[in-house]
């Protein structure tokens, strides 16, 4: 069943628009900044063993990928590997943690959410921000509409109003359409209720994998090139 309702998902040539004020948004990147250190400072010896324990399962310890960023500009994305290096990068997710191309320590890294942790120094970096739509390929960009492209107004987020609605669970539409409307609503009490929300189920098991892409294609790579 859908999370959201026939009345909340806007006609696809609907104007979107960012009504967080300037200020708003620099507290948020300097908060972002100051969180991100302080969490890389104290989680780094965590950091280090699982670098360690990935790249002892097979070079490299570290997956970096081009995503699109705020306003479509390219940025590389870091993650802890959790696919085997012979498989294509750009293939669908995996539906369940007994997919052959998840490595052992992949799937326990994606199941306890840690395989994003590297992702604090693109938030370091001012690439990405705490909490924001999740960053997509470049090559989806095509594939989105006049709102959808909404999504890219904001920066990319560690997490958003997706991943505490559902996560896997969700088709790319309804994804694509609560980003949109993070964007819409954006502000302080948005932010935090995302933060603490997701905080609640960080250590959840459930809609971690992809049940289904999209309303017309059970995986991305039905009926349709590239992405």
């Amino acid at each position: 069943m859908s999370v959201l309702s026939s009345d909340s998902v806007c006609a696809p040539g609907t104007p979107v628009r960012c009504h967080a004020l300037p200020s708003y948004l620099c507290l948020k990147a300097t908060i972002d900044r100051f969180v991100a250190l302080g969490a890389l400072a104290a989680a780094w010896p965590l950091i280090l063993l699982i670098a360690w324990l990935v790249w002892r399962d097979g070079q490299p310890a570290l997956f970096r990928q081009a995503r699109a960023g705020r306003h479509g500009r390219p940025f590389t994305l870091l993650k802890f590997r959790t696919m085997r290096t012979d498989v294509d990068p750009f293939g669908d997710s995996p539906q369940s943690g007994q997919d052959p191309r998840l490595t052992r320590m992949g799937r326990w890294l994606r199941e306890k959410s840690l395989d994003e942790l590297p992702q604090l120094l693109n938030v370091v970096r001012g690439e990405m921000s705490l909490v924001g739509p999740r960053p997509l390929y470049m090559q989806q960009m095509a594939e989105w509409n006049e709102r959808q492209r909404g999504r890219l107004l904001v920066k990319p987020g560690l997490t958003g109003l997706a991943q505490t609605r559902g996560r896997g669970g969700l088709t790319v539409e309804e994804k694509l359409e609560l980003d949109v409307q993070y964007v819409e609503t954006i502000g302080l009490r948005t932010d935090l209720a995302i933060v603490w929300q997701t905080i609640r189920g960080l250590w959840r098991r459930g809609d971690i994998y992809e049940v289904r892409y999209s309303a017309a294609r059970a995986r991305r790579s039905d009926g349709a090139a590239g992405g």
